[in-house]
C-alpha cells in the first residue's frame, strides 16, 4: 500500500527557491529512478555554456525546480480555494510537474531537430512504458500512469491541472526563466515570483490572476521577451548548434555509408550511437541510454578521425570555434545561394560549414480557437467577478501581443572573413564580405 507522506520531510537546496520541499513518498521514489536520474547528465540549456559560462545546470534542477512551484501553488488552493480546487488533485499536478521534461534527449532540442524526436512524445512513453518511472506510478493506482500521460498531453479533463502545468505562464516557464536568468547572469530574465503565486487562483475553467497581481505577471511577460532575445538566440549559442547538428549530420552519413573497412572495423559510432545513426526507430531503452556526456565523449574522440570534415568540424566544436553569422531577410535570402558557392570556393563544403537558421517565438498572444495550437490566455478577475485578458490592461503587452520575434540568419565559417591580401583565396573573402553590411546582409560593394 502506498504511504501517503514520508514519516519526515525531506528538503534539497536549490539556488532558485532556496529549498525543495519532499513530502510524498512517491515524489521521493520517482526522483530516485534511473530515467529521472539521467537528467543530470542533459543541460538545461544544451550549448549555452559556450556563450554564458555559468550555464552548467542541467534538466535535473529545472525539474525539481517545476515540482517545486506546483507543490506551493496547490498548497495555497488547498488553503484558499477549497470550494474550487479539488485536493485529489494535488499528487497528479505535482507529479506531472516533476516528469513533465523527463523525455529530452541530450542537448535538447538540437537533438529533437536532427534526429526527428519529440520530448513530449517520449515523456508520455517514459511515464505508460516498461521503465521504472511506470512502475513507481502505478502504485498509485493502474491508471495513474496514463492520467500523467494526459496532463502532459494537455489532453486532461481538469484544465486547472492542464494550464498549471503548460500555458502562457506555468510552472514550467516560471522556473526555467528564473534558473536559466540566475545561471546565465542575466538579470533582465528575473520578476516577482512570489507576488505572481500570491495572486494565482483557480477558476471552473482552468487559472486566472487577481487584478493586484497585474504589474508583477506584465514584468514576467517582459522578462520571457528580453531572455529570448538576449539569450536563447543568442547567435554565438547557434553558432555552437549548426557546428554540432552538422558534424553529427556528417557522422550519421559516414556510419550509414559505411564503404570502408577502416569504419567497419573501428566501429567509430560505438554502440550507443549506433541505433541513433541507424535508419531503425530508437527503442525507448537505447533513447534512455544518451545523454550530453555520451555525445561529447563521441566528439571528442572524431576530433581525430580520418574524415577531414568530421574531424574539423568536431575541432572547432570542442575548441569553441563557432561559425559566425550574418542577419537575414527574406528579402536579401535569395542572395544566399551565391554566397554559399563563394564559401565552396574557398573550400570549405557549404553542406556543412554554412546553415540558414531562423529563431522565433511569440512572446504573448491572446486565445485563437481556430489556430493548430490555440494559447490560454492570461486573464485577470476584476472585484465583480468579471475577467478580463492581460493585453486588455497592459499597454506594454498590448504592444508586443501576437507579434513574433525572428532572427533570421546565414551562418558561414570565420575564415570567409579573412583580410590577409597573400591568402589564397583573398579575391573571394573580399567578394564574400562585400556583402556584408552592419553585420547584415545586404547587396554586394564591391569597395569593402
Amino acid at each position: 500500500m502506498l504511504k501517503e507522506k514520508l514519516p519526515k520531510e525531506k528538503v534539497l537546496r536549490d539556488p532558485i527557491h532556496n529549498f525543495i520541499h519532499i513530502e510524498d513518498p512517491i515524489i521521493l521514489d520517482l526522483i530516485n529512478t534511473p530515467e529521472f536520474q539521467r537528467l543530470r547528465r542533459v543541460k538545461q540549456l544544451g550549448i549555452t555554456s559556450s556563450v554564458f559560462h555559468g550555464a552548467e545546470h542541467s534538466r535535473f534542477g529545472h525539474s525539481v525546480g517545476v515540482y517545486e512551484l506546483a507543490r506551493r501553488i496547490t498548497e495555497r488552493f488547498e488553503q484558499y480555494y477549497s470550494d474550487i480546487w479539488n485536493p485529489k488533485e494535488r499528487l497528479l499536478t505535482l507529479v506531472a510537474a516533476l516528469l513533465h521534461d523527463i523525455g529530452h534527449g541530450a542537448f535538447s532540442h538540437t537533438f529533437e531537430h536532427l534526429f526527428h524526436t519529440d520530448h513530449e512524445a517520449m515523456t508520455r512513453e517514459i511515464i505508460t512504458g516498461d521503465t521504472e518511472i511506470h512502475r513507481v506510478l502505478a502504485q498509485v493506482s493502474t491508471d495513474f500512469p496514463n492520467k500523467v500521460a494526459s496532463v502532459i498531453a494537455k489532453t486532461y479533463e481538469n484544465p486547472q491541472v492542464v494550464q498549471l502545468i503548460s500555458s502562457q505562464i506555468d510552472v514550467d516557464r516560471m522556473d526555467y526563466l528564473l534558473r536559466d536568468a540566475y545561471f546565465t547572469g542575466t538579470k533582465y530574465g528575473e520578476f516577482d515570483i512570489d507576488r505572481i503565486l500570491r495572486t494565482m487562483q483557480p477558476t471552473p475553467d482552468g487559472i486566472a490572476f487577481d487584478i493586484a497581481g497585474m504589474h508583477a505577471v506584465e514584468d514576467y511577460i517582459v522578462s520571457r521577451y528580453q531572455m529570448y532575445l538576449q539569450v536563447y538566440f543568442h547567435p554565438v549559442s547557434r553558432g555552437m548548434e549548426v557546428l554540432l547538428e552538422h558534424l553529427l549530420q556528417r557522422a550519421q552519413e559516414l556510419y550509414r555509408s559505411n564503404t570502408t573497412s577502416e569504419f567497419a572495423e573501428n566501429d567509430f559510432v560505438g554502440p550507443l550511437l549506433a541505433p541513433l545513426f541507424s535508419d531503425k526507430k530508437l527503442t525507448l531503452s537505447e533513447y534512455l541510454k544518451l545523454d550530453d556526456n555520451v555525445f561529447m565523449t563521441y566528439i571528442n574522440i572524431w576530433q581525430s578521425h580520418s574524415d577531414p570534415i568530421l574531424s574539423d568540424l568536431s575541432q572547432r566544436f570542442m575548441g569553441r570555434r563557432p561559425l559566425k553569422s550574418m542577419e537575414i531577410t527574406d528579402e536579401t535570402a535569395p542572395l544566399l545561394e551565391e554566397l554559399e558557392q563563394l564559401v565552396d570556393n574557398a573550400g570549405f563544403n557549404p553542406r556543412f560549414y554554412t546553415a540558414r537558421n531562423n529563431a522565433y517565438d511569440l512572446p504573448y498572444d491572446d486565445y485563437k480557437p481556430n489556430v493548430a495550437k490555440p494559447r490560454t490566455q492570461i486573464d485577470f478577475l476584476l472585484a465583480d467577478g468579471s475577467h478580463r485578458e492581460l493585453s486588455d490592461m497592459s499597454t506594454l503587452v498590448a504592444a508586443i501581443k501576437g507579434k513574433a520575434s525572428i532572427d533570421q540568419r546565414f551562418f558561414f565559417p570565420k575564415e570567409m572573413l579573412n583580410i590577409e591580401p597573400d591568402e589564397l583565396f583573398a579575391d573571394t573573402f573580399k567578394k564574400f564580405r562585400s556583402f556584408i553590411r552592419n553585420n547584415a546582409l545586404t547587396t554586394p560593394n564591391p569597395e569593402s
